[in-house]
Formats: structure tokens, C-alpha cells, sequence
């Protein structure tokens, strides 16, 4: 956009203040074209021009070559500030295409943003610690809002069709049942499998009232035909572990979330032979009309496919 204002164009002008503080520099006409790359009487026509918007003489022409006048004197300052100021401006724009600075704004499901982004962005702070970073929680569901109404750069979360989204799988995350080391579906002899009719009579286990993941377990048990003995619900899915630790019950989780409680032994996986295995993918979604990925984001992404999925 060009804006025009007291007769002159404001896009025009940094040729013109360059020139001038060329020839104020070198008081010399030619030595000044020269060092502008430009011919003697365009240096002319730049200094004439930007003395015309200004409405005063910046210079007068002596035996020793061109020297400032007290307008031009006034000016000066200014023009040095206007020209370092541009560059610093491109600066900035330079450091935000190279991920130098900026802001990274993600949004994720709490399954992701407590058991997997942790770490992806301690390294992504590591190499570039003068991004500030934000990250905003909420069911995939409303992060793909977020994603939506440019509330987020990213939206890292389960993989939902939408045509304004592009998205790129990140990595599959499977749901294992899990039970403490001492219930009876983990004890000697069991080989730590079932089935799901063992399963009836049990306890089960929900974390996450508007989470995707209880409602594809309440779905999952319903067609298998599966009554539990109760259901225990739960806001979050830390406080969902702990209860099945405590031989309270069992409950269908993401892999990625109990891999430190199944290494230790505090919480046991099994395996439910006559159930298909259940993957959830989860990508990085963003708008398509955002163009190609820039700054911040578009290193993120490149750490992102660089990085194996979780364990």
C-alpha cells in the first residue's frame, strides 16, 4: 500500500534520505553518486526532491563541495535515525524468517502438552531461546478451533478432517489397558492378557469428562457387550493412574502417557487379545491459507519431523 500525503510519497523517500546523507557525509556530489551506484544528475534530482517535501534548502553548494545548512543540520539527526531504524526493522523481520525471535504459539490436548511437548520444547528453547513460547490446552476438538480462529500457530492433536486445515502426522499414539501390579488381570499365570469379557464386572476407570478418549471407552466396552461393575470418572488423566495404582480399577490410556509407570512396575499393561488394537494419530495442524511455514513455527515443525515418536 502507498500512502500519499502533503503532496509527496512517503514509500518514495528513503532513496531521497539516503542520497542526502551520502552527500552530507562525503560533501561531495560525484563522490556521492559514485558510492549510491547511481549517475550525478539522479543524485541531483533525489536531494532537489526531498528538499521540495521538506520545503527547505538542505545544502549549499562552496568552493569546498557541499555543506549542510541550518535546516539541513536540523534534519540530520533525523534522517540518521529513519535509516538505521529501517534497518534494524529488516533486521528483525531477518530474525523472525530464521526463528532468532518471535512468538510460538502452540495449542494441545493435555494428554500431549504434559507427557510429550515437555520435551520437544525444551529442545526447541535450547537452540532458540529468544522465542517466548505459549502453549493453550483444550480437547482436539477445541484446539482445531484455535487453529480455526488463528488463536494458535500449531495445533498438535489427535488428526480431525477439516477443509481449512492441513495437517502432518507426528506420530501414533495407542491406547493400552492398564491395571495396578496387583490386581487379578496381572497376577501369576495370567501372562498379563485378557479378554474383554474379563473385563465385566470391573471397575472402570474414565479420566477427562469432554476427553475423545472416554468416549471411544464407554463406545468400546458398549458394542463388546461389556458391563462394568461401576464407573469412576475423573477430570484428568494423572488423577485416573492413581486410582488404577491403587487397585481401584482399570482404564483405557494413551501409550504415551504411563511410559515412566509401566518401566517402574507401579502400573502394569495388559494385552486384550480378542480387541483390535486402537491408534490414534496425532498431527501438527495448521491454517492452509497461513502460507508456507515461516519463522518460529516452520522450525518447529522441521524439530518436529526430526524427532522420534515418543516411546
Amino acid at each position: 500500500m502507498v500512502y500519499i500525503r502533503n503532496g509527496y510519497d512517503r514509500g518514495a523517500m528513503l532513496p531521497q534520505i539516503e542520497a542526502f546523507l551520502e552527500v552530507a557525509r562525503r560533501q561531495n556530489l560525484s563522490r556521492a553518486a559514485e558510492a549510491l551506484f547511481v549517475s550525478q544528475p539522479t543524485l541531483t534530482a533525489r536531494l532537489q526532491s526531498l528538499e521540495s517535501s521538506l520545503g527547505e534548502q538542505l545544502f549549499v553548494r562552496t568552493r569546498r563541495g557541499m555543506r549542510l545548512t541550518e535546516a539541513g543540520e536540523a534534519f540530520l539527526p533525523y534522517a540518521e535515525h529513519a535509516v538505521t531504524a529501517l534497518a534494524d526493522g529488516r533486521e528483525r523481520l531477518g530474525e523472525l524468517r530464521r526463528g532468532v525471535a518471535g512468538r510460538l504459539v502452540l495449542g494441545a490436548p493435555p494428554t500431549v502438552s504434559t507427557y510429550t511437548l515437555p520435551a520437544l520444547l525444551a529442545r526447541f528453547s535450547a537452540t532458540h531461546p529468544n522465542v517466548r513460547l505459549a502453549v493453550k490446552t483444550g480437547t482436539s476438538e477445541e484446539v482445531l478451533e484455535m487453529v480455526l480462529h488463528d488463536q494458535v500457530q500449531l495445533g498438535i492433536m489427535r488428526s480431525l478432517i477439516h477443509q481449512e486445515i492441513e495437517s502432518v502426522p507426528l506420530y501414533t499414539d495407542n491406547l493400552v489397558l492398564i491395571a495396578g501390579p496387583g490386581h487379578r488381570l496381572a497376577g501369576p499365570g495370567t501372562g498379563r492378557r485378557a479378554r474383554l469379557a474379563d473385563l465385566a464386572g470391573e471397575v472402570l476407570v474414565l479420566f477427562g469428562r469432554s476427553s475423545s478418549y472416554l468416549e471411544f471407552t464407554t463406545a468400546t466396552f458398549r458394542q463388546a457387550g461389556v458391563l462394568p461393575y461401576s464407573v469412576l470418572e475423573l477430570d484428568n488423566i494423572e488423577a485416573a493412574k492413581k486410582m488404577v495404582e491403587q487397585g481401584l480399577g482399570v482404564s483405557l490410556v494413551p501409550a504415551s502417557t504411563v511410559t515412566t509407570e509401566l518401566a517402574t512396575g507401579v502400573l502394569t499393561a495388559i494385552e486384550l487379545v480378542d480387541a483390535a488394537p486402537v491408534r490414534r494419530e496425532i498431527v501438527a495442524a495448521r491454517r492452509i491459507d497461513a502460507g508456507p511455514p515461516s519463522g518460529a513455527a516452520g522450525l518447529f515443525l522441521e524439530l518436529l519431523a526430526a524427532s522420534p515418536p515418543p516411546a
